[in-house]
């Protein structure tokens, strides 16, 4: 249940007979929200070892995703952070994408993920299957009636790769769930909640926090775990996936969150926030619409301008001196914009304005959604 996943309950909770399609349905992993849908899966739910090795499968995304059967469908909402929104819709059917970000592995972040290959073919074959996923990428957007992007961010990326407008809506959280717990807010350990893939840049982490010397709890899973186990010294401890429960206790007893990585939105410090915690974040992407940094008036976070140990080392050192201008109901009111009843009302109305709009196009007048 990321980012991604949060849209989607809402989406489902909006819209509960809708059918819903996706390239692989691992159960028993998501919201019972989504999990109750009726869900569709694409051939390659059936490929083998799908569950772990599904990054493999990447070069078939276009061909399962453009295999779904959607004719009859008035009204489609594809949730993309990948090809979702290459559907192919038919003539009659407005689709609207929410677009969490353009294929963030064959534009800008190409680099990032290459980075620590060393294996000269197989950059070679990644390179020529980016080629081949960028063209499809641009050219499927124009299935497109109707792009949400997830920041501005995200709106000037959209602008840039597809030349497309969008109109931004920020993803949702939970603010009555996310909150402080109501005793104090000491923290005693820096936190981490994040998957483990290259931009997130965990392993800067871990190389600031062991010549820091300091606490860091690290939530989360995902490729090259082991590795990064491997060079972390004992003050910092790794804990898997945990519940929202367990997470929220987790950001209620911190002393900040750390998110070195550059992020299209990032939906865990607007939840650290929601819980009164500071943020302690690289400052590109779109973190720069989310926390008010330090020494502005009523700092929500700290931002280091560097990718690198040294500059967050700085900014942790920076926050420890501050740590008393930082105000727990302050921060959580910088996180309240984005609660999902905002992001409910607003998804609903620009749903049901653009489809009135569209049906009106095709002469049948403003029959509701």
């Amino acid at each position: 249940m990321r980012g991604g996943e949060r849209v989607l309950e809402v989406l489902c909770g909006l819209y509960p007979e809708a059918d819903l399609y996706t390239l692989i349905y691992l159960k028993n992993r998501l919201s019972r929200m989504i999990e109750r849908m009726k869900i569709k899966t694409s051939f390659i739910q059936k490929f083998p070892g799908v569950s772990k090795y599904y990054r493999y499968y990447l070069s078939f995304f276009p061909a399962a995703i453009e295999h779904f059967d959607l004719r009859g469908y008035d009204l489609i909402i594809s949730s993309s952070h990948c090809v979702a929104k290459g559907i192919l819709p038919m003539p009659e059917s407005l689709h609207i994408s929410y677009c969490h970000t353009p294929m963030r592995y064959v534009w800008d972040m190409q680099f990032e993920y290459l980075k620590d290959s060393r294996n000269p073919l197989q950059n070679l074959l990644t390179s020529a299957l980016a080629n081949y996923l960028r063209t499809w990428d641009v050219t499927s957007s124009q299935r497109v009636d109707e792009f949400i992007a997830n920041s501005r961010y995200v709106q000037q990326r959209i602008k840039k790769y597809y030349r497309r407008e969008s109109t931004v809506i920020y993803p949702p959280v939970n603010c009555d769930f996310f909150q402080p717990s109501g005793g104090s807010q000491k923290g005693d350990y820096f936190l981490m909640v994040t998957a483990f893939v290259p931009y997130k840049r965990v392993g800067l982490a871990i190389e600031a926090f062991n010549r820091l010397g300091k606490p860091l709890l690290i939530v989360g899973d995902g490729q090259g775990m082991n590795e990064l186990k491997k060079r972390a010294r004992r003050n910092i401890e790794f804990l898997g996936w945990q519940s929202d429960e367990r997470v929220r206790d987790y950001y209620r007893g911190c002393r900040a969150l750390i998110f070195p990585g550059k992020e299209d939105f990032g939906i865990t410090p607007v939840e650290a926030q929601a819980c009164g915690r500071p943020v302690i974040a690289y400052g590109e992407g779109g973190i720069l619409e989310t926390v008010r940094p330090f020494p502005q008036d009523s700092p929500t976070g700290i931002f280091f301008d560097q990718p690198t140990a040294d500059s967050l080392i700085q900014a942790v050192d920076l926050f420890e001196k501050n740590r008393d201008q930082f105000d727990p109901q302050a921060i959580r009111k910088k996180a309240l914009p984005f609660d999902q009843k905002i992001f409910r009302e607003r998804i609903r109305s620009f749903v049901e304005e653009n489809y009135e709009a569209f049906q009106t196009s095709l002469g049948k007048g403003g029959s509701s959604c």
